[in-house]
């Protein structure tokens, strides 16, 4: 399997490869040439969910890793997801189900693939003796399950990079009370935009890349996104492999295009709907055609206040029939704002993916609806989800939203809506007790730099 820019100007890389770098040396995101397809899909309903991650995953990898060392990271990554069935469907209403993905170490979905990455990057990493340095940019959960799951692993060093004052009170003291050598939370002046700018700054710096060794773990590494394709799979057979739609709560489109792979391979998506809140960027985008970055609205689903969505270019390069040179202009025009798609790229993005926007105010109605009717309690991001599923839902298809965190990340947008604080759970019970580690950064890649080759490993 051979994996290829966005762009069209880096190198050709295998899987480890891609894996290891993170964003390709033309500031573009690395897709496989093909997509495989998958066979034996009425047998997997009731397979232990490693199994089906092993059938998805191993196409993607090739020789990069054999049989044994793919099997055992995934049984290690996913012996920490606590819930027997990993990723739980729940019933909410007739025909609309939840995919319950905050069963993990940091209570979201991101521990799907960090888990499963880290173990990957530990096993590369033995083997070849190589020393990375870790920059990841996140607007609340990425970062957390980078840190833990990264957290005491030799041969890596973790910097995490998050908006200041943007993210919630417990994603915030999940990145910063770990006390592990190897991990440093970075608060950053600004906004996630500016968090995922520097990075992107740091790797286009190919000297400072290659001296730090500096690797990225962000959703615009393909090793995250392949791990985020198995949980359609179990979903779709927990659902007898009927036409399914899809609906997921997303600011970096990285997953809700899994979803699109896992399309591509088989599984029976009829539609992948993309929930935004009101900062609706790929919403806008679907609807209109303009890609336009307008002001990030802080808003109580902080890990989707984003106005540039990093795997969108993932979806354009398909869209546009993998015209490399046509992508590598759009994100040039984004330098200047944003640009418009072409009529016969939006086309090809509207058969693929449909789109909703939630108001605040109708998502603090959604967290109260969906409570007063069946006594779940969603966090604000899945609520957005719900809202737009049940904009889309259709007679006789079954609805599955994609629930990407635990209520208790969010206490105080749950508090306001239902009057509860929902506990965390008795692993996270002493998490207000610990003592904290940050760094205040200025919104400046030169400073950046500098605290990274202060604090890393030499």
């Amino acid at each position: 399997m051979r994996y290829v820019s966005t762009r069209g100007q880096a190198p050709v890389l295998d899987f480890e490869q891609a894996m290891l770098s993170g964003l390709a040396r033309d500031g573009g995101l690395y897709l496989p040439e093909t997509v495989p397809a998958i066979s034996g899909l009425d047998e997997m309903d009731g397979l232990p969910y490693a199994e089906v991650a092993y059938r998805v995953i191993r196409p993607f990898t090739g020789d990069s890793f054999t049989e044994d060392e793919l099997r055992g990271a995934i049984d290690r990554a996913y012996g920490r997801i606590e819930h027997a069935a990993k990723a739980p469907l729940r019933q909410l209403a007739p025909g609309h189900h939840l995919l319950e993905l905050f069963h993990g170490p940091t209570l979201a979905f991101k521990d799907f693939a960090m888990q499963l990455i880290a173990q990957l990057f530990e096993i590369a990493l033995k083997r070849s003796g190589q020393r990375i340095t870790i920059v990841g940019a996140t607007s609340g959960d990425t970062g957390s399950a980078a840190i833990e799951a990264f957290k005491g692993i030799d041969n890596v060093d973790v910097f995490i990079m998050f908006p200041h004052g943007r993210v919630s009170e417990v994603q915030r003291r999940q990145m910063t009370t770990p006390d592990a050598s190897n991990v440093h939370a970075l608060a950053v002046t600004g906004h996630f935009d500016d968090c995922q700018a520097r990075l992107k700054d740091l790797f286009n710096d190919h000297q400072f890349r290659d001296q730090v060794g500096l690797a990225g773990v962000n959703s615009i590494n393909w090793a995250r996104v392949v791990a985020q394709i198995v949980y359609y799979f179990t979903a779709a057979a927990s659902l007898g492999m009927r036409p399914t739609d899809f609906t997921v709560p997303t600011g970096n489109f990285g997953d809700i295009f899994a979803g699109s792979i896992a399309r591509a391979m088989g599984a029976p998506i009829r539609r992948l709907i993309v929930a935004t809140n009101q900062n609706d960027i790929l919403h806008r985008a679907l609807t209109t055609g303009e890609y336009r970055i307008g002001e990030v609205a802080p808003s109580i689903s902080p890990s989707m206040d984003i106005q540039v969505s990093s795997n969108f270019e993932r979806a354009l390069y398909w869209a546009y029939g993998g015209d490399a040179a046509a992508i590598a202009q759009l994100m040039d025009e984004m330098k200047t704002g944003g640009f418009t798609i072409s009529q016969g790229a939006l086309q090809a993005l509207r058969e693929q993916y449909v789109s909703g926007r939630v108001s605040e105010e109708e998502t603090i109605q959604m967290i109260r609806t969906i409570r007063a009717e069946t006594g779940e309690v969603l966090c604000p991001h899945s609520a957005v989800g719900a809202a737009v599923a049940r904009q889309h839902i259709q007679p006789g298809v079954p609805m599955v939203t994609l629930a990407t965190a635990h209520p208790a990340k969010f206490p105080d947008a749950v508090e306001k809506a239902v009057g509860l604080r929902p506990p965390l759970p008795p692993h996270m019970a002493d998490l207000f007790d610990l003592p904290e580690r940050v760094s205040r950064v200025e919104n400046d890649v030169d400073a950046l730099k500098s605290l990274i080759l202060e604090r890393r490993t030499n």
